[in-house]
């Protein structure tokens, strides 16, 4: 069962000028901006335009324009971040947050490029 997109979140309320961002790039089709709580010295979200919840919501139903357009967003932010490797630079980790076991915070779609240093094991053992 889909989740029901809920436009009152922080992002689509982000989208439609209602609060503030620090804009890092944009395009007709993704916004990136700056995290509040960044977890490493670059740490961007990039976020569709379209109401879309999760990755398998975006992948699934967003048009081919909507994706290259956000994944083309993605590189260019990378770039002019410092951590992408066809710069010569060392780096990044992108991650996508989706549902409860997932741990998503915001129910829009967002990809975090995290970068700037070494970002540990992805994930602790836990028994």
């Amino acid at each position: 069962m889909a989740l029901a997109y809920d436009d009152t979140n922080i992002f689509a309320r982000i989208l439609r000028g209602e609060i503030p961002c620090d804009k890092v790039a944009e395009n007709d089709h993704a916004l990136a901006f700056r995290d509040i709580r960044p977890q490493a010295p670059v740490h961007v979200l990039v976020i569709p335009k379209g109401a879309y919840v999760s990755f398998d919501d975006f992948a699934a139903n967003a048009s081919n324009a909507e994706i290259l357009g956000f994944t083309r967003l993605c590189a260019q932010v990378c770039m002019s971040e410092g951590v992408d490797l066809a710069g010569g630079n060392q780096g990044f980790r992108a991650v996508a947050n989706t549902g409860h076991h997932g741990v998503q915070e915001v129910p829009h779609y967002h990809l975090h490029i995290m970068g700037g240093r070494v970002m540990g094991p992805m994930l602790s053992r836990q028994g």
